[in-house]
């Protein structure tokens, strides 16, 4: 089992970065698939950015494909997320998810992440 904690959200304007963190507890980061989501008020969890185990592979979402950036330092069981050039449709609540076993082919879809952090809050004013 692990326990995920993010941090790093806040309040910026249009155009600004944010560098998002999840720390990873009880368990290796190492041995989870790990992703971004995000939620707005009265919309639906959305894919945001996802990384294999080892770093090998990384998936975005077309909607901050080329803007955000998810990484990944095993040592310090910390997953991260670079956003630049934020826009107000960014604002959010992004959560941290991991899952051991997810297939490559799931790792968009949240009902295949069994670990969740509490969220972070992000806004971005124009």
């Amino acid at each position: 089992q692990v326990q995920l904690v993010e941090s790093g959200g806040g309040l910026v304007q249009a155009g600004d970065s944010l560098r998002l963190s999840c720390l990873a507890s009880g368990r290796t980061a190492s041995s989870y698939n790990m992703a971004w989501f995000r939620q707005a008020p009265g919309q639906e969890r959305e894919f945001v950015a996802a990384i294999s185990r080892a770093a090998i592979s990384t998936y975005y979402s077309d909607s901050v494909k080329g803007r955000f950036t998810i990484s990944r330092d095993n040592a310090k069981n910390t997953v991260s997320l670079q956003m630049n050039s934020l826009k107000p449709e960014d604002t959010a609540v992004y959560y941290c998810a991991a899952d051991s076993y997810i297939a490559a082919s799931s790792m968009r879809r949240s009902r295949g992440y069994a670990y969740w952090g509490q969220g972070t809050q992000v806004t971005v004013s124009s």
